[in-house]
């Protein structure tokens, strides 16, 4: 879960702001390769390669997949939906 404490956050959130900005500066065609190749770097950088580690990567991965699904595009679709009417 990404609810770290207030404290964590000032550890990481300015880092995460200059990141941002730099994944931006690559021009948004590059965006998504270059916001992967980030994270990919990062993963590099903090877990070994075992399979204790890797499997708490990939799970943290997929964690974070679906918060971002639940808090950004679920509301998102749950709008166009209001908007445009149901599929089914």
């Amino acid at each position: 879960m990404p609810y770290i404490s207030k404290e964590l956050r000032l550890v990481v959130d300015k880092k995460i702001k200059d990141l941002a900005e730099s994944v931006k500066e690559c021009g948004k065609d590059n965006r998504a390769g270059v916001l992967n190749y980030s994270i990919s770097m990062l993963l590099k950088d903090l877990y070994a390669l075992k399979y204790s580690e890797v499997n708490e990567a990939v799970g943290m991965l997929e964690c974070a997949k679906q918060e971002y699904y639940r808090r950004v595009a679920g509301p998102y679709e749950d709008k166009k939906i209001k908007e445009n009417g149901d599929v089914y």
